[in-house]
C-alpha cells in the first residue's frame, strides 16, 4: 500500500495538523470500505483460513445471519473475500480471504494490540477509582 506523498514526506501528525486533504480522503476511503462493527472482526476471523457460514457466525458471536450475509457480500464486492461453492450433497460453501486482504494485516494487528491495551487501561482506571 502506497502512502500519499504529503503524508510520507511530512509524517501523519504533520499532515493531520494541516488538515491534509490526501490524508483525510484516505481515512474516508478506508472507513467507507470497512465501515460497521463487523467487517474488521470478520476479516480477522477469516485470517485463520477458509470457514463455512455457520462457523463464521459462531466465531463472531452476536452477529445475525442477515447481517453476516450482508457483510460477506460487501467484503466480496471489495475483493477482500472469496466465496467458494463445492458441488457436494448438500452444497458446501466456504469463505476465505483474498491475497489483497493481506494488505490489512498490519492494521489489524495494530488495532488488536491497541484494543487490548485500551481495555487494560480502562479496567485499571476503574479499579483505582473504586
Amino acid at each position: 500500500m502506497e502512502i500519499a506523498p504529503e503524508i510520507a514526506d511530512e509524517g501523519i501528525s504533520s499532515c493531520a495538523k494541516q488538515n491534509c486533504p490526501a490524508g483525510i480522503a484516505g481515512i474516508r476511503d478506508a472507513l467507507y470500505v470497512l465501515n460497521g462493527k463487523w467487517k474488521l472482526p470478520l476479516i480477522f476471523a477469516l485470517s485463520s483460513g477458509p470457514m463455512r457460514f455457520k462457523d463464521i457466525q459462531r466465531s463472531l458471536g452476536e452477529i445475525t445471519p442477515k447481517i453476516l450475509s450482508k457483510e460477506l457480500k460487501e467484503l466480496e464486492l471489495n475483493e477482500f473475500v472469496i466465496r467458494n461453492i463445492y458441488s457436494t450433497i448438500p452444497v458446501t460453501v466456504t469463505y476465505q480471504l483474498t491475497p489483497y486482504s493481506q494488505s490489512l494485516d498490519r492494521v489489524l494487528l495494530e488495532l488488536k494490540d491497541w484494543g487490548i491495551q485500551h481495555r487494560q487501561r480502562i479496567v485499571a482506571s476503574r479499579k483505582s477509582r473504586g
